[in-house]
């Protein structure tokens, strides 16, 4: 019987399979794993004129619901206030930003078994300067 994945291992293979996902189509990856106080966004990529924030959910399991059902309001919130930071302290950016949630369910081996992109995933419920 092989050993379940821990969680650090689904989110580094979900990661990485992420972006293979996303250059496949055309995205440019510009940064992954920022990190600032409100938290962490996966990956920040670029399609055309948009600057795409992008939360990948990657599970091994769904005891607990699909990967995208995993997304809290709060982690929401936090996304979003990631994505202004970002967007406050880089220069030379599209105008335009979203942000898009990869949902990844891998079979106990590490495979994949679906990858869901949901672009404009979090919607922002309140107005933003850029």
């Amino acid at each position: 019987m092989n050993q379940m994945m821990n969680r650090q291992e689904v989110g580094k293979l979900g990661e990485k399979a992420a972006q293979k996902f996303l250059k496949k189509r055309g995205y440019r990856i510009r940064e992954t794993g920022f990190r600032c106080h409100h938290g962490e966004i996966d990956i920040i990529a670029q399609q055309k004129d948009w600057l795409v924030f992008v939360e990948v959910r990657a599970k091994s399991s769904l005891d607990f619901g699909t990967p995208e059902e995993s997304l809290t309001q709060s982690k929401k919130r936090r996304l979003i206030a990631t994505a202004l930071t970002y967007t406050n302290t880089h220069g030379d950016l599209p105008s335009l930003w979203r942000i898009d949630v990869i949902a990844i369910e891998l079979d106990d081996k590490g495979r994949i078994r679906r990858i869901e992109h949901i672009e404009n995933a979090i919607e922002q419920d309140y107005p933003f300067t850029g």
